[in-house]
């Protein structure tokens, strides 16, 4: 068995899911199971909705369910047979009409809850996932709906619920390979359930999660993630376009790659794969003939030092001084007691004696954070900041790669440098004007020439 996720862009239309048909009618012989996201941008309109109630705007989001209703509907019925246009009818109706009774009763409590953002989003891929599996079989291939939320059980941390791995590998091993061994298995990314049956969502990006979850729980051959890009490329194509396709990449660098800002992979989705030792594919489904990128369990042999650039743009850099606590114990423990106190993640950290410089990209309590900080230090804040993360397991072996990164982007102020304990990244911050700038040098410095082994140049084709 393997596993097939396709995102957002990849079933966002009747035209898209057709594609996504033929793409995984190639592969029947090796039993796929495939998780879809939602259609196209619908989280972000059933998110829409939300706020439009909770601000009593009762006509415009009313207006907005039809339109979300009218849009699967056009979609689903040119890829849904006709036999089953009648059972496609009663999904939407029941589906909307349960949208919009949750809707109104958002409207009346004038709240948005972390419990209610989890029930209105799990829509987009329950209606998805169930117009792909017709369409599967709208296009001759058998096809089952499995509700992900009957296999993917998680605790109850609301908008970035965790899965509860036990339970959940033995209800896929349960239900998914019986289904599978005759008919194609559709199940929604991003969505699960509490032992007690409430829906919850993985965070955003969780269809990749799901993904590698049900992959780890099948023990399926491989996970292959369906994208619109060519794969994993020497550079976020949103920032320097035209990088180089990554043929094969260790899932140490991947997970570097996604924390740091690489889109085409949820950082949380290589863990369970790593796990179970599963390689994770990612592919693009316009250009299904493109080799994709490869990733595995150790790092393969490569002639260049840097395997890619991440960029984490959006970032808040925040400088903590103290005289005070020269010589003293505590003032690490202190400062990142703040941080913790205040559920705000820290992504890169560098210190001396007397202070400590880190970076956060979430700045919702950045107040309350300072305020405190304040009382044994003096704090000043950047804002508009960039982390440029070179990752490869290379660096680790290799002697002046510093000298080289550096003097890449001579004339550019680094505001902070740190390498990982991993040594697998070198990370620095610039000013986010100074980002293209940054990462044009560094490419041009560590990808003129490239390991064909590793590298295909100039494959890249983006969505």
């Amino acid at each position: 068995m393997i596993v097939m996720k396709f995102g957002g862009t990849s079933v966002e239309s009747a035209a898209a899911i057709e594609r996504v048909a033929g793409i995984v009618r190639a592969r029947l012989a090796r039993r796929p199971v495939v998780v879809v996201s939602a259609m196209g941008k619908t989280t972000n309109k059933l998110l829409a909705i939300a706020n439009t109630a909770i601000e009593g705007k009762r006509e415009e989001y009313i207006c907005q369910i039809h339109e979300l209703r009218d849009f699967h509907s056009r979609e689903a019925r040119q890829v849904v047979p006709l036999a089953e246009r009648a059972e496609l009818d009663r999904l939407l109706d029941e589906h909307f009409q349960e949208l919009t009774e949750l809707v109104k009763g958002l409207a009346v409590l004038g709240e948005l809850t972390p419990r209610s953002i989890d029930a209105i989003s799990s829509y987009g891929e329950r209606l998805s996932s169930a117009i792909v599996a017709m369409a599967f079989r709208h296009f001759g291939m058998p096809a089952a709906h499995l509700d992900a939320r009957q296999v993917i059980v998680t605790d109850q941390r609301h908008t970035q619920a965790a899965p509860l791995y036990p339970e959940t590998y033995a209800r896929l091993a349960d239900v998914v390979p019986p289904l599978a061994e005759t008919q194609v298995v559709v199940m929604g990314g991003f969505i699960g359930s509490t032992r007690e049956g409430v829906t919850t969502t993985l965070g955003r990006g969780g269809s990749d999660f799901t993904a590698s979850i049900a992959g780890a729980g099948i023990g399926a051959a491989e996970i292959q993630i369906w994208t619109d890009v060519d794969g994993m490329l020497t550079a976020d194509p949103t920032i320097l376009p035209g990088g180089h396709r990554v043929k094969t990449i260790s899932f140490a660098e991947a997970a570097e790659l996604a924390y740091f800002g690489a889109k085409v992979l949820h950082p949380a989705t290589v863990l369970p794969a790593v796990e179970k030792n599963i390689p994770v594919l990612i592919l693009n489904s316009r250009r299904p003939e493109a080799g994709g990128t490869r990733i595995v369990k150790e790092a393969v042999p490569c002639g260049n030092v840097v395997k890619s650039i991440a960029c984490k743009r959006k970032i808040v850099l925040v400088n903590v001084h103290s005289t005070r606590m020269l010589m003293a114990h505590g003032f690490l423990h202190r400062i990142f007691e703040v941080f913790d106190r205040y559920e705000t993640p820290v992504d890169m950290v560098s210190t001396s004696e007397v202070s400590v410089s880190l970076t956060i990209d979430n700045p919702r309590h950045l107040p309350e954070i300072c305020e405190e900080l304040r009382q044994f230090s003096e704090v000043d804040v950047e804002t508009d900041q960039a982390i440029v993360c070179l990752v490869g397991d290379n660096i680790r072996y290799t002697p002046g790669v510093a000298g080289r990164v550096f003097g890449a982007v001579e004339g550019i102020n680094i505001r902070m440098i740190s390498q990982g304990a991993s040594l697998l990244n070198l990370s620095f911050v610039v000013a986010e004007p100074d980002l293209f700038r940054a990462v044009e040098a560094l490419h041009g410095r560590f990808f003129g020439e490239l390991d064909p082994e590793v590298f295909d140049r100039n494959g890249a084709v983006h969505g």
